[in-house]
């Protein structure tokens, strides 16, 4: 099966404001370290959907033209500002309908040092299954 893995990915607070900005998210977790700390975490987290974002990138690239039609996550650990995180996502089934195939993935995220932060399942619909170079200069999602 296809099997895709984004190399290591590190958030710096810039990530953070931006995504803030874009999506207007104000939560003091990811802006204030001693509000983060009172609610039980070891400093300022990145937003768990920023992470997760990682994962319509992978399947764009690989394949432009895709169409993401769901995601279920579960975010098992706090990313941090400069983890690294590297993104994977498995085909675990595909399903050709007409000219067009239904992919279902398997996604997640883990730290470098392997523990495993976000996890779920995507359904794609790919419009080939020919796989493209992926082009991460561009913004795809």
């Amino acid at each position: 099966m296809i099997c895709f893995k984004e190399p290591s990915d590190s958030y710096r607070n810039d990530d953070v404001l931006g995504y803030s900005k874009l999506t207007h998210d104000a939560n003091p977790l990811h802006f204030d370290a001693e509000c983060a700390k009172n609610a039980g975490f070891s400093d300022i987290l990145v937003p768990g959907m920023l992470v997760a974002s990682l994962f319509p990138r992978i399947i764009a690239s690989h394949f432009p033209g895709a169409i993401y039609v769901s995601q279920t996550l579960h975010f098992k650990l706090p990313v941090y500002i400069g983890d690294e995180i590297i993104a994977e996502v498995h085909a675990t089934s595909i399903k050709q309908i007409k000219t067009k195939y239904i992919a279902k993935l398997s996604t997640k995220c883990i730290k470098r040092d392997d523990p495993l932060v976000i996890d779920g399942e995507a359904t794609a619909i790919l419009p080939s299954l020919v796989m493209e170079p992926p082009n991460l200069s561009s913004t795809s999602s």
